[in-house]
């Protein structure tokens, strides 16, 4: 029996369960994907029918010129493949500081959209790039056969672009298997010397994000049996000095209809934010949602977050 999330944040601080400020809006443009990740919670696929059309983008638009300082964080799926990334990309130049763009890289060698590493660079997005080892074999076990080839030969383009030393450029990892990430700084150490020495690439830093017991990776531990000894895992590994920066409490979500959430796993559950009345918000309605100070929803998946050094689309969450 693994004790409540919930009850193990409000013993560390009541405050850590609530909404403190926006500082990021996460754009989720749906679950079109190129590729079949093991670790997948949205479990997307080229079979992806959830797309993110124009008036949701529109919406988006609008919501940031009322709140120029957010950081823009574009995901997926592969948010590439939505047939309107161009056009959200375009609307947005101008209206957020930074804009990140999380792209799975391999996306950038297939045909038809050779033409994203130069398109990144003319609207200076930042590219975070998903790579979860620094070796072939892994990747590809996990990824899928030619992903790591595929990487390696879009990062390279990137730096010929000015990706990592002129514009910033990011990577991902993801746990290969039901474990908690070692240390970021170790592990980004270890990437920028076998990256550099075998292939000459360059990146700034390295985010390490713990596999959420969702989706598709849960459909994996419970076909393997281990669903329980994971969450018991990540239970055991609570971080008392991670749950103040968990994420949830300064980025919202946005789905691909315009629904809000307080992160991506809560949106790939299906645990839209709510009125005190039950009815979702959407971006059309944030402004009004009154969400400083709101409950946000917690369940166990949550301790991915908090275990170890902690977890969050930018990485660790203490040193």
């Amino acid at each position: 029996m693994v004790a409540s999330f919930q009850q193990r944040l409000h013993d560390v601080n009541p405050d850590y369960e609530t909404f403190e400020s926006l500082h990021t809006l996460q754009v989720n443009l749906g679950n079109l994907c190129n590729l079949h990740c093991t670790h997948c919670h949205v479990n997307a696929s080229r079979r992806g029918k959830e797309v993110m059309g124009r008036d949701v983008m529109d919406r988006i638009a609008v919501f940031l010129t009322r709140h120029p300082d957010l950081t823009l964080d574009i995901t997926g799926g592969c948010p590439e493949m939505n047939p309107d990334f161009r056009y959200l990309v375009e609307q947005t130049k101008g209206l957020a500081p930074r804009r990140m763009l999380r792209s799975n890289l391999a996306i950038m060698a297939e045909q038809g959209f050779e033409w994203l590493p130069e398109f990144c660079r003319s609207n200076d997005l930042t590219v975070v790039g998903s790579l979860p080892c620094y070796l072939e074999e892994n990747v590809d076990q996990q990824r899928g056969v030619g992903v790591y080839e595929k990487s390696i030969k879009v990062l390279k383009r990137l730096n010929s672009l000015g990706y990592g030393t002129q514009v910033e450029l990011d990577l991902v990892y993801n746990p290969g298997g039901d474990f908690v990430p070692g240390s970021q700084q170790g592990l980004e150490a270890a990437y920028k010397t076998e990256l550099s020495v075998s292939h000459g690439i360059i990146f700034n830093h390295l985010f390490t994000i713990t596999n959420a017991p969702i989706g598709r990776f849960r459909e994996h531990l419970e076909a393997a049996g281990t669903y329980s000894d994971y969450l018991r895992m990540l239970a055991g590994r609570f971080n008392p000095e991670a749950a103040g920066n968990i994420m949830c409490r300064t980025l919202i979500s946005v789905d691909w209809q315009g629904k809000i959430y307080n992160c991506d796993f809560n949106q790939a559950l299906g645990m839209p934010i709510t009125t005190d009345d039950g009815s979702e918000i959407t971006i059309s309605e944030l402004d009004d949602a009154g969400m400083n100070g709101k409950q946000i929803d917690l369940a166990q998946h949550c301790y991915c977050c908090t275990a170890g050094e902690g977890s969050s689309c930018t990485g660790a969450l203490v040193p």
